[in-house]
């Protein structure tokens, strides 16, 4: 089994009402997540769970605390960054923390099912941050065999489309070398399986070696950054908007990390 814990705290910023850390049972996304998972999820044999960290990127009420989330934060390598951002949407008005938010349940849901300890950075869509030094925080504190944050772009050519997986590079530790590497090659095959295109504007094969993000940045266990797709594609905004291209991208993420479990955690 995976164990795998999920924290929520606020930021160090002007007082917001404190994140609670939510670990495992969460209430269902918007919809149904009864979908089954894929073969290769589902014939996973439970073992001593191993903690999964889920990071849905931003938070529905980023917006209203302008000034919370534009504090500067560590991010890394030296570098300060604003706090956290609202996050794109697509041009119907489907905003990504929402897509992020959803995604990661059921995610976390399938994780779940096959006896991972999972923990969310935090505990709805409606709050302010964490913030992305907290973020990574949740992880190493946890323990995590893996951390996934889950975001959507918005890149505004028409025809960008695909995704990429961002990892640390060039590494500051151990996990950002070649653990974080090979999570990002599994939540890749994980997601060209599940039938997704790889990115023709960002990153090469659907890799994106990052020096600027402060998750991967301040990480100390593998982690990446998974960009599912572009929102202002018209055709992949449809498959984000819908359930049931939520699940696919959902099952497509678990496999991915599925298998790199199973290969360095003894999933």
């Amino acid at each position: 089994m995976l164990s795998g814990v999920f924290l929520v705290a606020g930021c160090s910023s002007p007082p917001v009402p404190p994140e609670v850390a939510r670990v495992s049972s969460v209430p269902a996304p918007s919809s149904s997540v009864a979908a089954p998972a894929s073969p290769s999820v589902a014939s996973s044999v439970a073992r001593e769970p191993l903690t999964v960290v889920l990071d849905p990127g931003h938070n529905g009420g980023n917006a209203r605390r302008p000034d919370v989330i534009g504090a500067p934060v560590p991010a890394g390598r030296g570098k300060t960054k604003p706090c956290n951002t609202t996050g794109t949407a697509t041009d119907e008005g489907y905003a990504e923390h929402a897509f992020n938010w959803d995604v990661a349940q059921r995610v976390g849901s399938l994780l779940e099912a096959q006896g991972a300890r999972v923990v969310y950075t935090r505990a709805d869509d409606s709050g302010v941050g964490p913030c992305v030094d907290e973020r990574a925080a949740i992880g190493n504190r946890a323990g995590a065999a893996a951390v996934v944050s889950i975001h959507a772009d918005g890149a505004t050519a028409a025809s960008a489309r695909g995704f990429h997986v961002a990892y640390s590079a060039p590494p500051l530790n151990a996990a950002q070398g070649s653990p974080s590497v090979e999570l990002a090659e599994a939540v890749r095959s994980g997601l060209l399986a599940g039938g997704f295109p790889l990115s023709n504007y960002l990153g090469s094969d659907g890799l994106a070696p990052r020096d600027d993000l402060a998750g991967l940045n301040l990480s100390e266990r593998p982690a990446v950054l998974v960009e599912c797709g572009n929102m202002r594609n018209a055709g992949e905004a449809a498959v984000m908007s819908s359930v049931d291209g939520r699940q696919r991208y959902a099952a497509a993420i678990a496999d991915g990390v599925v298998a790199f479990l199973r290969n360095h955690a003894g999933f």
